[in-house]
């Protein structure tokens, strides 16, 4: 037993003494490393210069347009589509001949006064009121000197003297009121016409008015009822108190 012991002692004694030389060679070395250190701190370098970022624009609605209205799927459903401007309107066309205008007359018939015409490129003539058909136009209004007609929605003022294939004078949009100022009843209402005959004498006939109706001449005296070179003289009363004188053809 105590052999055993003494063993164990020399064993724990060596572990201590190897120990002890372990522990010795370590503080060695960590003063050797010791010694090896500088003596000051090295001192920091300076800090590196850093630029700053560049700043973001703002987020803005509008910027997200693009994406709301040009979908992946359709284009079509881009609502700014392109319109074709409408193609210019034709330009207005050129109305035909204007009827003759030969003069006018007023027997007091309740749809007003009487316009002697006749249709471009006919020797006859035609009466017309106001609001009736002349070939191609509708006379809207005339007068001693000049007459308004309307074709297809134009409205064409010409002179008395116009007609037979020329040109309107002008075109409006308003039309002239009827007048009757200035009118000698039985009377033609040229602007010139032949030189008046001496006073007193029987003259007969004067301008045609229609086909079976003539003008009465300037001074002639010739009685009511008289008949010549087929015409037969009336003299009628007149609403205004005057009197209107024709010749009308025997039978018609």
């Amino acid at each position: 037993m105590n052999r055993k012991l003494l063993i164990l002692d020399v064993v724990l004694g060596a572990c201590a003494i190897y120990g002890g030389f372990q522990l010795h060679s370590q503080w060695v070395a960590a003063k050797a490393r010791q010694a090896g250190m500088p003596g000051a701190a090295p001192k920091a370098g300076p800090a590196p210069v850093v630029s700053p970022l560049p700043r973001q624009p703002a987020v803005l609605p509008s910027g997200y347009k693009a994406i709301a209205v040009n979908t992946l799927f359709d284009p079509s459903r881009n609502p700014d589509i392109p319109v074709d401007a409408p193609p210019p309107p034709p330009p207005p066309k050129e109305p035909p001949p204007l009827p003759s205008y030969h003069g006018m007359m007023d027997f007091g018939d309740p749809l007003g006064p009487i316009a002697l015409m006749s249709d471009a490129g006919t020797a006859g003539h035609q009466e017309v009121h106001a609001g009736e058909m002349i070939g191609a136009f509708k006379l809207l209004s005339f007068s001693r000197q000049e007459f308004a007609l309307e074709w297809e929605g134009r409205v064409i003022h010409a002179r008395a003297s116009a007609g037979g294939g020329e040109k309107p004078r002008s075109s409006a949009p308003t039309v002239a009121p009827i007048t009757t100022n200035g009118i000698i009843p039985g009377q033609a209402a040229p602007d010139t016409g032949p030189q008046p005959q001496p006073q007193g004498a029987q003259l007969g006939p004067g301008q045609n008015l229609t086909d079976a109706v003539k003008a009465c001449q300037s001074g002639d005296n010739t009685p009511a009822g008289a008949v010549a070179d087929g015409y037969r003289k009336e003299v009628n009363a007149t609403p205004l108190g005057g009197s209107q004188c024709i010749w009308r053809a025997v039978g018609k």
